[in-house]
């Protein structure tokens, strides 16, 4: 039996799945990851720093408008549009099989393909908030500011992404603990699995049946009951509702 059958025979017999995603969902959607030979980290460099201090909170905090001259040209992608790992996401939910998607993207591509139930553990472009009022603003206010985003009040407009230094939100995280443990299906895509404490999720599964689909090995191959090497909208392109 090929591994695209073991994955459809494992999700008709389950009701309870969960899905939890990382860079290698969207990269099909043309957005670049962080760490490949042609992602994020690598067009940054350009700037003479580190990718990971350039979009820090320490970064942020000391060179706002540096900050968003990076942010703006590097992580936002708007004319992107969802695959087919999104879009047939979306339809295992829609058909009650999906219970949650997970993911590491700050894109937004699994809502607008859709998804309904979204665990944004890193955050998302599409959401931004004034420091000193918390009113909230969309993603084209940011895009279409010169330089610092400032709020009517005056605030700087920060957007809704976790940099780093800063926590992942403590409400999603536990929102997210909450659907893996009591998942019976738990399909993990497009994450190399090294990157924590999203990575560490992956422990709290006692369901029946681990596949991860990603294009490279994972340090949870060993203990997965399908593993699949291959583009995940490939994969899911081949899967029947």
């Amino acid at each position: 039996m090929s591994k695209i059958n073991q994955l459809q025979d494992i999700i008709n017999l389950s009701d309870n799945i969960v899905f939890f995603g990382g860079a290698g969902v969207s990269t099909e959607s043309g957005i670049p990851d962080f760490r490949s030979e042609n992602g994020v980290f690598k067009s940054l460099e350009k700037y003479g720093d580190t990718p990971e201090n350039l979009v820090s909170h320490s970064y942020y905090m000391d060179h706002t408008e540096e900050f968003f001259s990076y942010y703006k040209e590097n992580l936002i992608f708007n004319d992107a549009v969802p695959n087919p790992a999104h879009l047939k996401l979306a339809e295992l939910e829609k058909v009650g099989k999906l219970k949650a998607v997970i993911t590491q993207n700050i894109d937004g591509l699994h809502q607008k393909a859709g998804s309904m139930e979204v665990l944004e553990l890193h955050g998302s472009v599409h959401r931004n908030y004034c420091q000193i009022c918390n009113k909230e603003y969309g993603l084209d206010f940011i895009l279409n500011s010169d330089g610092v985003p400032r709020c009517e009040c005056g605030g700087i407009v920060k957007p809704d992404v976790v940099l780093y230094e800063e926590p992942l939100n403590n409400g999603v995280l536990s929102f997210a603990i909450d659907y893996i443990q009591n998942a019976d299906t738990l399909i993990v895509g497009g994450t190399s699995l090294v990157v924590y404490p999203a990575a560490g999720l992956i422990n709290y599964f006692n369901g029946d049946n681990l596949v991860l689909v990603n294009k490279s090995e994972t340090p949870y191959d060993d203990v997965a009951s399908l593993v699949i090497n291959d583009a995940i909208g490939d994969v899911f392109s081949r899967i029947k509702i």
